[in-house]
């Protein structure tokens, strides 16, 4: 794959660059929501997705990718933030950006394509469950109170009227982003005519956004209170859901965007580009983030293929940071809810309650179940737990899958062809096909049709060995990979090994010295 800031066999730099600037204005009100469902100032939101995209168009694995301020860390870093307090934030999402450099330095980007779809279905899902739940935090007045009467109306009325112009819009119109223009039109509304609701401003100064950008890391920590082992353990569980969603989410996206584009990425080196990037975020005092699989769609479906449009969206954003704080702190809360409300209905996979019907059993239970532990735990453990249902009903399917054919040939040796994997789930069900008792004195069992994957099969097969020793008699393993035979503990001792080629087994058994050398002379 390239490496360029510009790939002109698959893109131009108009494209680019419009890309850039359209993702770059969709970035700021979703990194300025995603910023208070965190709990932090809107401003630390909309830093994080600067420096994250920054940093990850320059080093990523993935051109056209887009990176920023995301729900997913959001959610998770939240509770951290109200429990604790904001300054264990950034030592969190450095450390977080540390286990993801160790994870791409280590070669370990190859295995999120172990993640079934059900899984992502789940995890997709939930998250936009998440999101949606996150808003309705938002319902307060200026005084911080829950909303109520005339306040109330007008707040549902202003998400109505955000969430119809971001779903009629684009019906009439793609000239103009949907998103941009419910902000516009609802803040002008309520400029005139509801200036009583709450706006960004109530939240944060919006205009001394430009401050404090840059802060070094000394400074966010003025107590060294902070730096001990008491702190490592409270931030050490938050760390790796950060640096675990933030995988799986820029991980799966990367995967997307080479299914759409027939090109591939580089997951490791993606892996180590977002480590840094949040340790570089969470130094200078951001809230981290991830890729974000909306906006980079809007930035593939936009014609973008090179890492221009991803840096271009970077630097648009930071000028919106430094020039227009002010207006962007009169945008209502109301009309930032009713985007989310949309995004989060974007997010979830609607698809998926179509064909519950029409998948196993075993897959629909693993969306449900990734979706509500997403939903009551965390994304990480969500996405975990889900993996290993889902492996363990791999296991469990493949296992009853072994099968043997049983014959006994004209020479009075008894076949054992063995038919499906020999793993550590099948092994009970492989020993049971055995009648050793009333088996002759000579058994070939045959592997051909099977695959030895693990020492469980391993030691199945020594056992097996071993019974038929006792009971006196020979046993003849055929079609074993060399590393298999090498573990076969008792091979040497009464098994013969790969050595009979004839289909026929033309060999007397009983005789198989001499049989063998006939056969070579």
């Amino acid at each position: 794959m390239t490496y360029t800031f510009i790939d002109r066999q698959r893109g131009n730099i108009k494209d680019e660059i419009l890309s850039g600037l359209t993702v770059a204005i969709a970035l700021v009100p979703e990194a300025i929501a995603f910023a208070i469902i965190a709990g932090v100032d809107p401003k630390i939101g909309l830093f994080s997705a600067f420096m994250m995209g920054i940093i990850t168009s320059l080093l990523g694995g993935r051109p056209g990718m887009i990176t920023g301020a995301t729900g997913a860390v959001a959610v998770v870093v939240a509770p951290l933030i109200a429990d604790s307090g904001v300054e264990y934030l950034f030592p969190t999402i450095m450390m977080a950006g540390v286990l993801q450099m160790a994870f791409g330095w280590l070669k370990l980007g190859r295995f999120i394509r172990m993640i079934p779809h059900s899984v992502m279905l789940g995890f997709v899902n939930g998250l936009a469950i998440v999101i949606f739940l996150a808003q309705f935090s938002q319902f307060k007045d200026k005084a911080g109170d829950a909303l109520e009467g005339t306040g109330l109306l007008v707040f549902w009325g202003l998400i109505a009227l955000t969430m119809g112009i971001m779903f009629f819009l684009p019906k009439l119109t793609k000239a103009v982003p949907s998103a941009l223009t419910a902000i516009v039109v609802g803040s002008v509304l309520a400029m005139f005519f509801f200036n009583d609701t709450i706006l960004i401003s109530d939240q944060a100064d919006m205009t001394t956004m430009s401050e404090g950008l840059f802060s070094p890391f000394f400074m966010l920590f003025p107590s060294s209170e902070l730096l001990n082992i008491d702190t490592f353990w409270i931030i050490l569980p938050f760390a790796l859901k950060v640096a675990g969603v933030g995988l799986i989410e820029s991980l799966l996206t990367l995967t997307l965007v080479d299914e759409i584009t027939d090109t591939r990425g580089d997951g490791n080196r993606e892996s180590v580009a977002q480590g840094i990037a949040n340790f570089a975020t969470g130094f200078f005092g951001g809230m981290g983030g991830c890729a974000m699989i909306g906006q980079t769609m809007i930035n593939i479906n936009s014609g973008a293929r090179a890492r221009l449009s991803s840096f271009t969206a970077a630097v648009f954003l930071l000028s919106f940071m430094l020039i227009l704080g002010q207006i962007i702190g009169m945008i209502p809360i109301a009309v930032l809810v009713g985007v989310m409300f949309m995004v989060a209905i974007g997010t979830f996979e609607w698809s998926s309650l179509r064909v519950l019907n029409k998948i196993p059993p075993m897959d629909v239970f693993v969306i449900i179940a990734v979706s509500v532990i997403t939903v009551f735990e965390d994304l990480a453990v969500a996405v975990l737990i889900g993996v290993i249902l889902s492996a363990l009903a791999f296991a469990w399917e493949n296992a009853l899958r072994i099968r043997a054919r049983k014959r006994i040939d004209e020479h009075g040796v008894k076949h054992y062809e063995i038919y499906g994997p020999l793993f550590f789930a099948s092994t009970t069900a492989f020993m049971s096909k055995f009648e050793i008792q009333d088996d002759p004195q000579s058994v070939i069992i045959d592997f051909k049709e099977s695959r030895v994957a693990d020492q469980s099969a391993i030691e199945a097969i020594n056992k097996i060995a071993e019974k038929y020793e006792q009971a006196g008699k020979t046993v003849h393993l055929l079609h074993l990979s060399q590393d298999c035979v090498k573990l076969i503990k008792r091979a040497e001792k009464i098994c013969k090994v790969n050595v009979l080629e004839d289909p026929d087994y033309f060999v007397a058994i009983k005789d198989y010295e001499s049989a063998l050398a006939k056969k070579q002379a």
